[in-house]
């Protein structure tokens, strides 16, 4: 019988969505896992959180990188974990095998993760409940490959663009290092925040590039380490 619930309510799920779980978090607030179109979403009250689009924007990110490059890294840092889709398509799709070292601030979350998507079953995965912002100024480890993937339901915290930030994430990269920031363009000040952000990085440096309305809203910066 569990076999066939599980079945039917993917079948379902193509023709309108199957709530399977709620979960209130103090950081996250409300978190759901749904069935949608035939695969397991987590969702925040107003926005795709892991898998489904998500999973889909940051792929792109990926390709767009070069699936090669990424396996050439010997140590990975996902910086906002939620349900760990990024690290599935690492590990899962992509083959990765190195080192990846996950920082999530939300403890509640990381529990879903587990519970329903099998994120601790990944054996080179290291998980870190910490902040961000703090996390990155004691970091000693260098990184070939740095995702940025960090969102409080639609809005992203302040500190992302501010230079100390973004300073302290270039220094931590190896030699032709990459990051992969996950950003959400909403409104024309969202817009003029990333054009910004990015006119503050030294292209003496760094490579910079964009993948601008990726699923209407989200834009990819991609920095790499000249």
């Amino acid at each position: 019988m569990g076999k066939l619930s599980f079945v039917l309510k993917r079948i379902l799920s193509y023709l309108l969505p199957i709530n399977v779980y709620k979960q209130h978090s103090s950081v996250s607030k409300n978190l759901e896992v749904t069935w949608a179109n035939g695969e397991l979403v987590l969702d925040s009250k107003n926005t795709n959180y892991s898998y489904g689009s998500l999973q889909r924007i940051l792929r792109i990110g990926l390709e767009n990188i070069g699936f090669e490059t990424v396996l050439k890294a010997e140590h990975i840092l996902v910086l906002g974990v939620a349900g760990g889709s990024v690290i599935k398509t690492l590990s899962e799709e992509i083959g990765f095998k190195g080192r990846i070292t996950g920082v999530e601030i939300d403890s509640e979350v990381l529990q879903i993760a587990n519970s329903y998507f099998g994120l601790d079953k990944i054996p080179n995965l290291e998980i870190i409940v910490d902040d961000a912002s703090k996390y990155v100024l004691k970091d000693k480890n260098k990184y070939g490959l740095i995702i940025v993937d960090i969102f409080q339901d639609t809005t992203m915290p302040d500190f992302l663009f501010e230079d100390f930030f973004q300073k302290q994430i270039c220094e931590l990269l190896d030699k032709k290092g990459i990051i992969l920031f996950n950003t959400m363009c909403l409104t024309d000040k969202d817009r003029l925040r990333n054009k910004e952000y990015l006119s503050n990085i030294n292209s003496e440096f760094y490579t910079l590039r964009t993948i601008p309305r990726i699923e209407r809203y989200n834009e990819l910066i991609i920095i790499e380490k000249k």
